[in-house]
């Protein structure tokens, strides 16, 4: 007997989505209206820390921006050299590529305007910052824990938008 196979669209993951959160049985049922409050605020806040997170990263490696901060760079042509010696050659194309990315993107998704879109650059450079760092886990010791971390959190974003609290939902736009 063949096993029956169901379509994969985006009204099946999402009916898939929420019917696993309705059926889910709550512990403490009298909290179901909390945790329905909350959800979006902490989806908002998640988003809003990705973002703006990348933006010290820009600046660092664009503008010299916090000097004692382990990077080891401070202008554009120094990250582009950085990049070339690394092998993502043309490393001035990847450079302003990568700080377009944290400075606009960065606030942009934030935002959560155009956050699909903004999202997969995003999520590329996060990827590509696993693998940079792929020599341990732990970041403390220059590993992939939070680039992992900040992956996962941006990939949620790129599968499932900005949510309710956004520039996205205020123009009424689902990227």
């Amino acid at each position: 007997m063949t096993p029956r196979r169901f379509p994969l669209t985006v009204s099946s993951l999402l009916f898939v989505r929420s019917s696993m959160h309705d059926s889910t049985t709550l512990i403490f049922p009298q909290l179901a209206g909390l945790y329905a409050a909350t959800a979006p605020i902490a989806e908002t806040l998640l988003r809003v820390i990705v973002g703006l997170s990348l933006v010290p990263h820009g600046l660092r490696m664009s503008m010299g921006f916090f000097p004692n901060s382990g990077g080891p760079v401070s202008n554009v042509r120094d990250f582009a050299k950085l990049l070339d010696n690394g092998g993502y050659r043309p490393g001035k194309l990847w450079a302003w590529i990568i700080v377009v990315t944290e400075l606009i993107g960065g606030p942009m998704f934030a935002l959560g305007l155009f956050t699909r879109p903004v999202a997969i650059p995003i999520v590329i450079l996060l990827a590509l910052s696993i693998f940079e760092h792929r020599h341990g886990f732990f970041w403390n010791q220059g590993g992939f824990e939070y680039p992992l971390l900040w992956t996962a959190a941006a990939l949620y974003f790129l599968a499932s938008g900005a949510g309710p609290y956004s520039l996205d939902a205020l123009i009424g736009r689902a990227f």
